[in-house]
């Protein structure tokens, strides 16, 4: 019983669709890759494909020890290349988890840049604001941003944005321009990110708490969405500044009271699992990020 050859023939078999084609693939026979599967299923106690005649499913063990499959076979993959030659290329997969709007507009050329210098790596991004758990969902890296609540998880940080609020300059015309927070009471309206805080906080000169709590005209759960309809004047929206720092360079959008608001700066951060071994991989990946965005951040309007 060899458990990498069980961790290799169950990837086949879940890659390939059946276990018929796995069979073809790895060029031996069905009831050979059949008892394999069969064994590992019964080494693990646990179901990890749920098979009919017509179509199989993997289990929710079974995604699991299949993402752990993939992560572990690439590092043997990659220890074995260092062996057999020092010089050789870095190769295997690095999944990473990103938020939508930041991931799109600013990871994105950072990844392409990556892909570029290390053309053996591949890259399995999932572009989702939802927070995963990176070892139960099998990731190997992920980029937040906020204040990160204490957790086995090590983070490197990489960067930083400033929370605004913003309106256009048609809502002001219309609405009037707020010089304190308590302004906002006069018939603004707000424009809801889905997962935000209910109440906006601001803090007068005093250091005292302001808590507002406008009506909502609009809710989304996309930063972008938000800000296009902010610009076309449906309402105030806070956001941090890298969705919404070109709309107000180019006067689209204006942010106020930001002397009311001296807690908005929010880290943005490299996280990865602090309970196994970093492969290489990802080790060279963060330090490509963190080299990247060192410096001034193109969304800096400072």
């Amino acid at each position: 019983m060899n458990p990498i050859d069980q961790m290799q023939t169950f990837v086949r078999v879940v890659e390939a669709g059946s276990i018929s084609k796995a069979a073809e693939q790895l060029d031996t026979a069905k009831s050979a890759v059949s008892r394999k599967l069969s064994e590992l299923e019964q080494r693990l106690n646990v179901t990890l494909l749920k098979r009919t005649t017509r179509r199989q499913t993997l289990t929710e063990a079974g995604e699991r020890y299949y993402q752990q499959c993939l992560r572990l076979l690439d590092d043997i993959a990659e220890i074995e290349a260092q062996i057999s030659d020092a010089e050789a290329a870095l190769s295997g997969r690095i999944r990473i988890s990103a938020p939508l709007t930041f991931g799109l507009q600013h990871l994105s050329p950072v990844l392409h840049a990556f892909r570029q210098q290390y053309p053996g790596i591949q890259l399995d991004i999932d572009f989702n604001d939802r927070r995963v758990d990176l070892i139960e969902d099998g990731f190997d890296l992920a980029v937040r941003i906020g204040r990160l609540p204490d957790s086995s998880l090590i983070a490197r940080r990489l960067s930083t944005t400033r929370v605004l609020l913003c309106g256009s300059p048609d809502y002001f015309a219309q609405h009037g321009l707020p010089r304190i927070p308590t302004d906002l009471l006069n018939g603004h309206q707000r424009l809801q990110y889905r997962t935000a805080a209910e109440q906006w906080h601001f803090k007068d000169h005093n250091e005292e708490t302001q808590h507002i709590d406008l009506p909502v005209l609009m809710v989304a759960n996309n930063g972008n969405f938000l800000c296009d309809a902010a610009i076309c004047g449906q309402g105030l929206i806070m956001m941090p500044d890298f969705i919404c720092y070109q709309a107000i360079r180019d006067g689209r959008l204006i942010s106020i009271l930001e002397d009311f608001m001296p807690d908005r700066e929010l880290g943005i951060y490299a996280v990865y699992p602090g309970t196994r071994h970093l492969s290489e991989r990802v080790r060279v990946m963060i330090e490509f990020l963190s080299e990247y965005f060192s410096g001034e951040s193109p969304w800096s309007l400072s």
